[in-house]
């Protein structure tokens, strides 16, 4: 292999040149992503309508649930793969990739056949009304039919980044995004397909994608590519990958449950506009959130391939690296929009109930944004190394412990403005925890040798 894509460089090069060199190709693919699901409501908003916006925001939980199926291979394959490169366990790593491959079909599939069965009741629990459920429906029954093309499509990019190939996953997402965005207006506006073109697009998007990814890990000269054996699932990499992947998993659970909380009572104490609001809130804190993750993404295999060379103070070193850039991401977002709220939201509707919704929320969870780099960045510290324990405490401590019973408690004292202050709450509380948690763990790399 080349020697810029060997994964071999991971325990020697510069900290610094490694995390801009994984990380900047991961923020582009992420934040084109990102930008893309902003364009995507902005579609909809102006080509079908602001109800249409408050029916996509109640296909969130729906959508969380299928990324938590998806984080639980892709995050696990990635971090197995580091730690095997850095074990110089190569036909390990090739297993991985085929039972990463044969798990997402898997899971791709019964995801598809149960919710497809259960789909009008799961949106109108999730807080559908007859306003909205079609917008919901039309989008969602799309979404389904492309599901495991996304397990697999997300799955594969992880093990790109993890194999020595943080651009080529970086070129997969931005050829998705690219092509998502040529087809969304052409869908929606030139065929008149509504809300169903915009979820057509994204499926298709991803299906060439995922293509040019099968064509890569097909080449022989790859370290990590497709080979006769490695496709039999075997029980002790799946359980490596599902143990490791739980702590995303059970985020992205939380994350729906926390979803549904917060559309249902923005709908008994705001109606379907105050979900349509948290829908373009939601899509604002996305961006800032995947160009963090995009952060977490490049730090990953580097503290992975590091832990499992013994070298903890390089873990050490990108993490703290990390959490530096990820706090200025944060903190640019608090405020850009703390003080241009309304020129930001306008790009979603020009409906006036919609953008006062929005811009009141958007002050409001964004009041402690800045911490959030860091306890994203913490907690993906742990899922890097294979601590997921750790990883899982963290974030169920916010998602859980903080946030849950504020999203149950307040609102019945303060209706709709319950629900907003809920989310910089658990942000702040569960910042505290995180902070005494890595603090500790950094202590313990000090006192452990190196082999």
């Amino acid at each position: 292999m080349a020697k810029q894509n060997s994964p071999l460089v991971l325990g020697t090069e510069p900290i610094g040149k490694l995390l801009t060199q994984y990380a900047i190709p991961a923020i582009i693919a992420m934040t084109a992503s990102s930008l893309y699901n902003m364009a995507d409501s902005i579609f909809i908003g102006h080509g079908v309508g602001p109800l249409a916006i408050s029916g996509l925001a109640l296909t969130f939980p729906l959508m969380n649930l299928a990324a938590a199926f998806g984080s639980l291979v892709g995050v696990g394959a990635s971090t197995l793969v580091s730690v095997k490169l850095g074990q110089k366990n190569y036909e390990g790593a090739n297993k991985v990739l085929g039972n990463v491959l044969m798990l997402n079909i898997l899971l791709g599939v019964t995801f598809t056949f149960v919710f497809l069965f259960l789909l009008d009741p799961v949106l109108y629990f999730f807080g559908a009304s007859e306003n909205t459920i079609s917008y919901a429906r039309d989008y969602m029954r799309v979404i389904l039919y492309g599901n495991v093309v996304t397990h697999m499509y997300l799955g594969l990019n992880a093990v790109l980044r993890s194999s020595g190939f943080p651009k080529l996953a970086m070129y997969a997402t931005l050829a998705s995004v690219v092509i998502n965005c040529v087809l969304n207006p052409l869908f929606i506006f030139g065929f008149g397909w509504g809300i169903e073109g915009s979820a057509w697009a994204t499926v298709i998007s991803q299906v060439i994608s995922l293509m040019g990814q099968f064509i890569h890990f097909s080449k022989p000269k790859q370290l990590i590519h497709f080979h006769r054996g490695i496709f039999h699932l075997r029980s002790e990499i799946v359980k490596g990958i599902l143990y490791i992947g739980m702590s995303p998993f059970l985020m992205n659970m939380c994350s729906c449950l926390i979803i549904i909380l917060i559309n249902r009572g923005l709908k008994e104490y705001g109606g379907d506009m105050a979900i349509g609001a948290y829908g373009i809130v939601n899509r604002i804190v996305f961006l800032f959130i995947m160009i963090i993750m995009g952060f977490n993404q490049g730090m990953q295999p580097i503290a992975g391939y590091n832990f499992g060379a013994r070298q903890f103070h390089r873990v050490t070193e990108v993490t703290k690296l990390t959490t530096k850039w990820a706090v200025g991401v944060a903190t640019f977002g608090f405020l850009l929009c703390q003080l241009f709220p309304s020129l930001i939201v306008q790009l979603f509707t020009v409906d006036d109930e919609l953008i006062n919704a929005s811009v009141y929320g958007l002050h409001i969870v964004f009041a402690v944004f800045p911490i959030v780099g860091f306890q994203m960045v913490a907690t993906n510290f742990f899922l890097s190394i294979g601590m997921s324990k750790k990883a899982i405490f963290l974030s169920l401590t916010r998602q859980l412990l903080f946030l849950v019973p504020c999203l149950i408690i307040l609102p019945r004292f303060f209706g709709t403005l319950g629900v907003w202050i809920s989310i910089p709450v658990a942000d702040a509380t569960a910042t505290i925890v995180t902070a005494i948690v890595l603090v500790n763990q950094f202590r313990k790399f000090k006192r452990m040798p190196k082999e």
